[in-house]
């Protein structure tokens, strides 16, 4: 029987999270690819899609990732997701303050959200990347971005009122 550590514990919830985005989504109608998969045969998919591990160049120059990029023709959508879980202690909310620079400088969707959970954050820590975020701190005051931090029920109440608004 493998050995879990902290690691593989963190790696296991923190995917149940995504796949959580995933079923919202796949329920909705939209179909879920891979950006290297989409890159390769755009013309395989439809115009309602989850993008799976959407590239951008950090605010460091490193190649990084998120977790997903919803794009939607009949929902009027292009929003970029990253997910955050944090069940016990960690080092995921010492990263929010690079997190929310990348959203600001490196992203380039106006809207994004950063689904946050798990319990195991340090005090204050999602309290600042909200308000952080509401305030719209740091965004030059012409920028059209909205970044939004939600917990994974906020995302769910969301997404019923945003896709059934616009059926």
């Amino acid at each position: 029987m493998p050995e879990h550590t902290q690691g593989s514990y963190a790696n296991s919830s923190g995917n149940t999270l995504e796949q959580t985005i995933i079923a919202v989504f796949y329920s909705k109608g939209f179909e879920i690819v891979s950006w290297r998969e989409l890159r390769d045969k755009p013309e395989d998919y439809g115009s309602d899609l989850l993008i799976r591990n959407v590239p951008f160049k950090s605010i460091y120059g490193h190649d990084s990732r998120s977790e997903f990029v919803a794009v939607s023709t009949k929902y009027n959508m292009n929003i970029r997701i990253e997910c955050k879980w944090q069940q016990s202690n960690g080092s995921v909310d010492e990263k929010f303050p690079y997190l929310y620079l990348n959203c600001i400088e490196r992203m380039p969707e106006e809207n994004i959200f950063i689904i946050v959970g798990g319990g195991g954050a340090k005090a204050g820590a999602i309290e600042w990347l909200k308000d952080a975020a509401q305030k719209g701190l740091y965004l030059p005051p012409d920028s059209k971005k909205f970044i939004r931090v939600m917990t994974l029920e906020d995302f769910i109440t969301w997404a019923n009122r945003a896709f059934r608004e616009a059926l």
